[in-house]
């Protein structure tokens, strides 16, 4: 039994530890918590011209997928690559615990920060007016949370290929373009052409999609196309994350 109950061990001791530094880091973990809350608040409830059920609810969709991408890109693009220059990527390399273990215990932090930021948009947006059934909420919800998947894929390639500082001002480059060119602030009907070009060149554009799908608006597409680019894009983020972490030397 003792075997079998090692490897477990390794992976809830993990977890536990990364959520305990996560909220001892408060620098870290509100700004991308409250920040999306923020926004979503401020564009679509307080400034937007008599916001209807509907347009508060195709503003959560898309402000959704928004707060998941900070968690996600910062967690495992700017946080891995910090700890590369401090040394403790190396230190758990030649530990016994396995790779898994490290990347579980990474997304268990970012789902966390993802959970808190899309539960404070969705209690704005029922404040909002927004009305949507239970199986909408929950399906929301699983686009919302899955969200981190292929952003921490993209984040964790970066950050086992690049210093600190670079991972940081990439993270921010990304977490902020998706959004915009992604269609996820503006609806991508009123982006001009090349933007939208390129906002489907990315998960967000497709996430949100899909999200808008779920609320009720129209998407530009079928749903299951985008399901379909979702994943293949979450195939190749896969690809460039298991690269960055065999070739990094550290």
């Amino acid at each position: 039994m003792t075997t079998h109950a090692l490897p477990t061990g390794i992976w809830r001791r993990e977890c536990v530890a990364e959520l305990k530094r996560s909220w001892r880091l408060p620098q870290f973990l509100l700004p991308t918590v409250v920040t999306p809350g923020a926004f979503y608040g401020l564009f679509t409830l307080a400034l937007a011209r008599d916001p209807t059920p509907a347009s508060v609810a195709a503003g959560l969709a898309g402000y959704g997928v928004f707060a998941a991408i900070g968690p996600s890109l910062f967690g495992f693009g700017a946080g891995v690559a910090i700890e590369r220059e401090q040394g403790l990527i190396e230190l758990k390399r030649v530990s016994p615990m396995p790779i898994g273990a490290f990347v579980a215990a990474k997304l268990a932090a970012a789902l966390m920060a993802t959970a808190l930021a899309v539960g404070l948009i969705y209690a704005l947006a029922i404040v909002g007016g927004a009305v949507l059934t239970p199986a909408q909420w929950l399906l929301l919800a699983l686009i919302h949370l899955g969200t981190t998947i292929p952003f921490a894929l993209i984040g964790f390639g970066i950050g086992m290929r690049m210093g600190g500082k670079g991972a940081v001002a990439i993270a921010n480059a990304l977490f902020l373009g998706s959004a915009v060119i992604g269609g996820l602030w503006i609806p991508s009907r009123m982006l001009p052409g090349w933007m939208r070009a390129l906002g489907e060149a990315t998960p967000a554009y497709h996430l949100g999609q899909l999200a808008q799908a779920v609320v009720g608006a129209e998407p530009l597409g079928a749903p299951l196309v985008h399901a379909a680019i979702v994943a293949a894009m979450t195939g190749l983020a896969a690809v460039w994350a298991w690269t960055g972490w065999r070739r990094s030397p550290a």
